[in-house]
């Protein structure tokens, strides 16, 4: 089965800007390989949010703060990504990433959200833990 978002540039915005969804988080979403860094497990987890899909939301979510829902809210559309600050490399067991995800909803209200995200690494693996 194809993907559909191969081609386009990733809902991340991509590193550097532009990437291919195949070439940026589409790898991290279908399992096929690791986030690196902190800030790659964030931009692969708001790329999940933007087209949908759970499991990976689910499987980057640090068990002891995970929800029992993770599923994305029906009906809201993310608009862009802006990374502000990100900490958490190959060699460290914590990061954290500052950004804002602009979104709309269904309605045609628009926001966005402002976060800073922490994680850690869980077994060899980055996992978001909780944010401000």
């Amino acid at each position: 089965m194809t993907d559909p978002f191969s081609a386009t540039a990733c809902p991340c915005g991509g590193l550097p800007a532009g990437t291919p969804y195949d070439a940026c988080c589409g790898p991290l979403l279908r399992g096929a390989r690791q986030a690196v860094t902190a800030e790659e497990l964030m931009r692969s987890r708001y790329t999940a949010f933007a087209v949908g899909d759970g499991d990976h939301l689910f499987r980057t979510w640090h068990p002891r703060t995970r929800p029992d829902d993770v599923s994305p809210s029906a009906g809201t559309t993310w608009t862009g990504l802006v990374v502000h600050e990100a900490v958490g490399g190959e060699g460290d067991d914590e990061g954290e990433v500052a950004f804002t995800a602009r979104w709309r909803a269904g309605d045609g209200s628009e926001g966005a959200l402002h976060e800073r995200s922490r994680f850690a690494r869980r077994a060899g693996r980055w996992v978001y833990v909780d944010g401000t």
